[in-house]
Order: structure tokens, then C-alpha cells, then sequence
């Protein structure tokens, strides 16, 4: 494998947080021009949940392979298990939360969950297309 499509693949990570980012400011504006505020709101809590449990996912996954690595071990330590139940926890609060404050909100916070799935797309779409740009 080339060591130029390397370095592109290994950056994918840094682009779909950057992605992520840019899509729920876009998509947030988008709800509160069509849905009004409460949506709007819900998908943007929706949206920070969803990049704060992806960026907890990654660092989860890091602390992992890192302590298997030091270790030799391949089973997890507490403090990981408890991150990673932590970042549930905080879904479950905040749609809690949410719906609590106003049920019409909940659908925007459900839509905001889904950003890192169209962050994913976009960067399949962009590796798809530079692949085929210059050959990798």
C-alpha cells in the first residue's frame, strides 16, 4: 500500500469529527428555519451527545488497545467499562431531559443522534471520490 493513502486513511477519524461538527450547525439551522426552535434545540443537544459519544467511543477504543498493548491483557479494566456505560447514561438523561422540557423536541434529538451516520457517508463519499481522483 502506498504511504500517501495511508496518512489519507489514518485522517478519516479527524474528518468525521470535523464533519460531524460542520453538519449539525448546518442541520440545526436547517431545523429551526423548517421546525421552529424546540426542534431546533433537540437537535442540537441530539448532535452533542452524538459527537461527544463518538469522540468517547474513539478515546474507549484507544485506552482499549493501549492497555493490551502495555499489558498483554485483552480484557478491559473498570475504569473503560465505566465510560463506556457512562456515554448510555448520558443519552438516557438527555432524552429524559428532553422530553420533559417538550415531547416535540425528542425528534430532533433523535434526528441529532443520527449525525454521525450522514459524518460517515460524507467521508465514505469523499474517500470514494479521492480514490478514484488519484488512483489509490
Amino acid at each position: 500500500m502506498d504511504p500517501g493513502s495511508d496518512s489519507f486513511y489514518s485522517g478519516a477519524v479527524v474528518r468525521i469529527s470535523r464533519a460531524m461538527i460542520a453538519l449539525g450547525i448546518v442541520f440545526s439551522g436547517v431545523a429551526l428555519l423548517r421546525y421552529g426552535w424546540r426542534a431546533a434545540l433537540g437537535f442540537a443537544c441530539g448532535a452533542v451527545i452524538a459527537y461527544l459519544n463518538f469522540y468517547w467511543l474513539k478515546r474507549g477504543v484507544e485506552a482499549f488497545s493501549e492497555s493490551i498493548v502495555q499489558t498483554g491483557r485483552s480484557r478491559p479494566t473498570k475504569g473503560i467499562v465505566l465510560r463506556f456505560l457512562a456515554r448510555y447514561l448520558l443519552l438516557a438523561a438527555g432524552a429524559y431531559a428532553i422530553f420533559n422540557v417538550s415531547p416535540a423536541s425528542l425528534y430532533g434529538l433523535f434526528a441529532g443522534l443520527c449525525l454521525p451516520v450522514a459524518a460517515i457517508a460524507c467521508e465514505a463519499a469523499y474517500e470514494a471520490y479521492t480514490a478514484l481522483a488519484r488512483g489509490m
